[in-house]
Parts: structure tokens; sequence; C-alpha cells
């Protein structure tokens, strides 16, 4: 198994988890920009030997002409100077820069981005600063763990911080030694292995993913870089706890599972959640062989009480047991037979490769990402401590429904309707505007860090249904999944909300049908009819941060109908090859005689339109959806 650390923000009014002991705080000078930085990672880390193949991925550029020089270094270590040559293709989408594997063990691919990154960045963002380094657990990850180590060395950090648990093959854990950022090595719902997919991001100083302004220098760096900085020190065994230091550089492994677990404590009330599983209430959770699947059971079996066997693929595989570790209908669809099944549990859920998205069903129903978000925020403050005083403000991505819009409005809460990306989050959680936000990518999240989090999603739900069963005694019919959800219809309405996903588009294609849609909304106007439907307006969504004033653009193309109906088209940025075009199909019904109906059939009229509209078939050859969600 390889090293797996999953890495988020805490910035909680009412919780601070415990310090660094003083026998590991000692080790490294630190002067981080930002002392309120907390990481939340997974490791799963078993002994097995290391790989040395890492060693071939950073090389001259030309050892004919030209090789390493090595100089000395205030830290004590030597550091050699590696000449290189730009690389093709190294600009990040959404979620970081995702390739396949193949293309990260090319000679320098990861060197020359991790490097760029060092030149992008302040030095006092990092010298002599603390950083931490982790990801979901996929193939590659140890490799390229000993290349991070070593450039961050080179590049004058002070200490690099990663998890470990050597009881098991890995936990959730909460970090709070106040980083300067950290390293994520994941591709976070796509497959894993050696012919499948790797990716790298970096979380900056108050934990939330690197902005744009950021992620743009780094690529600006990566087409003009030279030189490598890498330190000359031995590979560091990941798999032992404890402080290694070279000159005045350390690297420390620990396993911090009981900050994440008080984490928890503080924002759930444990205990009623374990009532509810000591009624007649069946639970399981679907880990899909990744990174959750190792904290599973030290969370929801030995600490809430659920049955062993509720915890289904729980062992986290390299390769997600060749698997594709996205929590939806289609890549779930086990999970989602047995919820469907005629005796299915009272509640399903599953998570994604590195443990940020999720999935909720109940028996014989599937709840929408859109509305759990929803559903989530009308609850809160009800059934969650954290939420005693009531959220702050709520917030979604722009092609989310606007089933959460409607409870804002009801509570009189400031909402925000952001781009994709959950680094626009961050900003409005740093400023205290926002406590719960969502995507209807099946991320779900609050400020209790600084990324989306699926335990914590499940365990919102888990809250919602004991709250609502509070009350009730052995043997009494409990209020199920498919009843708070209904109930929140016949309050709010029902926002009826469709994703279909074409992946692996040729880019060519996809691009074109997206300058087309571009094109049509320019010349589009108010009262212009597409089918039955009437046209508000149509525009190319841009965005203007509250907080920082920045300026987001050509974040999405919309068409938003009169009668509240909306088609929404996007190009995916979390792929790691070709291009994936998201179209997003939207409609309100607040006649609650009609809620019953199936999505894609109270749909289709729009699905079809959505689809006429695009000429996705003439631009991209695709005849059917890869998911529909």
């Amino acid at each position: 198994m390889a090293l797996s650390l999953r890495l988020h923000n805490l910035l909680s009014p009412t919780f601070r988890p415990k310090t660094l002991s003083s026998s590991s705080s000692s080790n490294a000078t630190l002067s981080p920009p930002n002392p309120s930085l907390s990481l939340l990672s997974s490791s799963p880390l078993p002994h097995l030997p290391l790989r040395t193949s890492h060693s071939l991925a950073i090389r001259a550029a030309s050892s004919s002409s030209s090789s390493p020089t090595t100089v000395a270094d205030p830290q004590g270590i030597k550091i050699n100077l590696v000449p290189t040559k730009p690389i093709e293709g190294q600009k990040t989408g959404t979620s970081g820069l995702r390739k396949k594997v193949k293309v990260f063990q090319q000679e320098n691919y990861l060197a020359n981005w991790i490097q760029a990154l060092f030149d992008s960045l302040p030095p006092e963002d990092y010298k002599n600063g603390l950083l931490v380094l982790g990801g979901d657990g996929r193939y590659f990850n140890r490799e390229a763990a000993q290349i991070i180590i070593k450039i961050a060395a080179g590049n004058g950090v002070g200490k690099i911080l990663v998890g470990n648990n050597q009881k098991e093959a890995g936990k959730l854990v909460l970090l709070d030694f106040s980083a300067n950022g950290g390293f994520i090595m994941s591709a976070s719902h796509n497959p894993g292995g050696p012919d499948y997919d790797w990716g790298i991001k970096f979380n900056y100083n108050s934990g939330q993913p690197a902005p744009e302004s950021i992620t743009d220098m780094i690529y600006g760096n990566t087409l003009s870089i030279t030189e490598i900085k890498i330190a000359d020190i031995a590979d560091v065994d990941l798999s032992t706890l404890g402080v290694v230091k070279y000159g005045k550089f350390s690297v420390e492994v620990v396993d911090p599972v009981s900050d994440y677990l008080e984490l928890l404590e503080n924002v759930f009330d444990f205990q009623l959640i374990k009532s509810l599983l000591q009624l007649d209430f069946r639970f399981m959770f679907d880990a899909m062989h990744a990174v959750t699947g190792a904290y599973a059971k030290p969370i929801f079996v030995d600490k809430l009480g659920a049955s062993p066997d509720s915890i289904s693929n729980g062992v986290p595989l390299e390769d997600f047991g060749h698997g594709h570790p996205d929590p939806n209908l289609t890549y779930a669809k086990d999970l989602v037979n047995i919820l469907y099944s005629e005796n299915g549990p009272d509640f399903g859920a599953a998570s994604d490769g590195d443990g940020d998205r999720n999935m909720i069903l109940g028996r014989g129903f599937f709840v929408t990402p859109s509305d759990s978000v929803a559903i989530i925020a009308a609850n809160a403050q009800e059934a969650i401590p954290y939420f005693r005083s009531g959220p702050k403000g709520l917030a979604r991505s722009m092609p989310t429904s606007g089933a959460l819009d409607r409870v804002a409005e009801k509570l009189k809460l400031p909402f925000f309707e952001v781009p994709t990306g959950w680094k626009f989050f961050g900003n409005l959680m740093d400023a205290g505007k926002l406590s719960i936000c969502g995507e209807e990518s099946f991320g779900t999240g609050s400020d209790h860090i600084r990324e989306k989090d699926g335990i914590w999603a499940v365990l919102a739900w888990l809250s919602i249904i004991a709250y609502c069963n509070k009350d009730k005694k052995p043997g009494e019919k409990l209020v199920s999944v498919a009843d708070v959800v209904k109930k929140h219809w016949a309050t709010y309405g029902r926002n009826f909300f469709s994703r279909y996903d074409y992946e692996e588009c040729k880019s060519a294609g996809a691009n074109k049908m997206i300058d087309y849609l571009r094109e049509l909304i320019s010349s589009s106007k108010t009262g212009d009819k597409y089918g039955n439907y009437i046209l508000q307006f149509a525009d190319d969504f841009t965005y203007t941060d509250p907080v920082d004033g920045s300026v987001a653009s050509k974040q999405g193309v919309r068409f938003v109908f009169t009668d509240g109906s909306r088609i929404s088209y996007r190009l995916s940025g979390t792929g790691s090859a070709g291009a994936t075009v998201r179209i997003y199909i939207e409609q309100y019904e607040p006649d609650a005689s009609k809620h019953d109906v199936d999505a894609q059939t109270a749909l289709k009229p729009l699905i079809d339109l959505a689809l006429s509209v695009s000429k996705l078939k003439e631009f991209t050859g695709r005849e059917k959806p890869t998911v529909i969600t």
C-alpha cells in the first residue's frame, strides 16, 4: 500500500485540536505566515519496501552537455542544481495537475512542476517553514513523495510532515501544526494504477486550494524553467513513525488520528448518532477500496457502534481494486443495487479516492448532491451541535441546483453562487461569510475545514436521521431518508436535477462545442423561444469574489428560462485525458403532487433541448453519456 495522506484546513472558532507535542515541535525552526492552518489527512502506510524508480525521474536535461552542480545550503545539506527544460502540458485544472501515471514518470515531469511551484511562491511562504505532504494512496504516490521531499529540502523548507499509522492500512487524521501549506498527491475520483491517473495540487497557507493567481504563475514558470533544486539526501522511510533530520531540514512521520476524531466529536453529537445505530437501523458504507476504507472502521464501527459488516470494500488498494472510485450511480453500482434490493439497508453512503466526495442513499432512494447540501443546511442548526448558533452563510457552485438558494432565502442567510472549484468557497469561509456549501459533483462540506469532506457529509446525514428519530423506541417505524427528503420538498419545492457526463471526448470537438455555445449566447436575448421554454437570459458565468475582488470568467455557459429551468454546459477540469463535457439540467416544481415523478422523466423535454441546442453529437460524435446522475 502506498503513502496516502489527505490535506484540509480547519479554521473553527469553536474547536482547536491539541497541538504538536514538545518533543516533535522542536525539530525545525518554523515561520508560517498563517498560524491557524490545520490539515486533514489519511495515510495507509504498511511496511513495504520503498521503490527506487524515482531516482530515474530527475535527470539533467542533456547529460552530454550539462550535468548537475552541487552547492552548500544554509540548511546544512548539499543541494544539486539539476539542469532541465520546459515540458508541455503542465497547466493545472480545477483541482491541480492530473495526467496518466506514465506522463508523471517521464524524466523531470513531476520535478519541473514542483520546482515551478517553489519558484512561484514568495520565499517567506516556505523558507524554514512547515509543509505537509499527503495523498490518496494511489499508485506512484510513494515515488512521488520522495521527489517532493527532496525538492522541498532543496528549496529551503524547514520541515515536511507526513502522516502514518502502524496498526491499520490508514486513518483519517487532523494535523494542527501551523503549517504554511501542503501538497496533495491525488487524482481524486479518477482510476488508479500504472495505466491510469495521478495528480498533484498545492493547498495554500490557509488550507484552501491554491488560487488561480498562484496556479497561473506555476504554469508560467513551467514554460521557462531551467533548473531543479534537489537536496542530496537519502530516501525517507515513510513506514516508520518519528523524525529524520538532514542538517536543519527534517521529515516527521506522525500518527495523529485522535485529533480528527476529537474534531468530529466536537462537530457532531456522537451519542445521538450511536443511539440511531442501536435501533433497528441498518447502515452500509462503501469505501470503494479507497482511502476512507481505512478510517471507516475506527469511526463508524469502533466509535459509533455500527456492525463490522456494514463496511464494504474497506481495504485501500493502490489501484482501488481495479475500480473507478467515484461515488455515483454508475461507479458505485454494487452499493446502489444493495440499497434498491427488496430488503436493503436503511442508509447507504460511498466516498471517493481521496475521501472528499460522497453519495447518500436511502432504501430504494437516491439523494442528489444538490438536494443533499440543501437538506443538511436546512436541518443543521437542530441536528448538528457545531451549527447551534446557525450557519453564517450558504453557497453552491453555479451548476448545482437552486435547492440551496431556497433554504438560504427562507432562513434569511447570506447566499453565494460561485464557480466550480472549492477554492472559491475558501475565501468566503476565511472571511466569516460561509458555513455550509456544496457542489453537484458529490462534494459537500462546511467551514470546519477548507475542503469538501465525504465523511463529514455522511455524519451530517446520520445526525439528521438520528435527530428525526431521537424519540423512537426499538421496534417503532423510523423516519427514513426518503421521508426526510420528501418533507424538505414539501416545504421548499423540488428542484429536479440531472447531470450528463461525456468522458474522454476529443478536446478539439469539445472546445468547438463550447465556442459554438458562446457564439449562440452572444446573439440571444430575453424572450427568445427554445421549444416550449422562454429565455430569461443566457451568459458565460462570471464571478467577482466579494472578498478579494478577483474575477473568474468563462466558468460555464448557461441558459436560464422564465420558469426557473436551467441548462448549463462546462468542460470539466478534473480529468487526465481528453475532455469531459458536462451538461446540467434543472427544473423547479413547487407542486408536491408531482414530486414523486422520476427525474429523468420530469426532465426529458429539457434534456432533449439541451442536446439539440448544443449539437453535442455533431461536435463530439457521442451518442450516449458515460455517466448520468
